[in-house]
């Protein structure tokens, strides 16, 4: 099966694509010097097998490389994914009224 994890910025989004279909996305939002990640996704057919998890760490060492961005998790699941990567925390910025 072929992956292809791309950053597509015009659409506020990360794509995992599993032989050219869309299987997981992650959508965010740029807040100045902060990256909300607000919306993690599995497509139905693809749930379970770890692929959002797989993507959340691709956007995560994508801003850490290509930024100075924090990252402020906004999706329970990115929060999620940070709680059992605490050796990544140091990109986080707490979300703030």
């Amino acid at each position: 099966m072929q992956r292809a994890f791309t950053h597509e910025p015009d659409a506020g989004r990360y794509v995992l694509r599993l032989n050219d279909e869309i299987a997981s996305v992650l959508d965010y939002r740029v807040l100045g010097d902060a990256i909300a990640m607000t919306r993690a996704f599995t497509n139905p057919p693809y749930r379970g097998s770890g692929y959002a998890g797989e993507l959340v760490a691709f956007a995560v060492d994508d801003v850490e490389a290509n930024s100075t961005r924090h990252i402020v998790p906004s999706c329970w699941y990115v929060g999620e994914w940070f709680d059992h990567h605490p050796e990544r925390a140091g990109l986080l910025r707490p979300r703030t009224a």
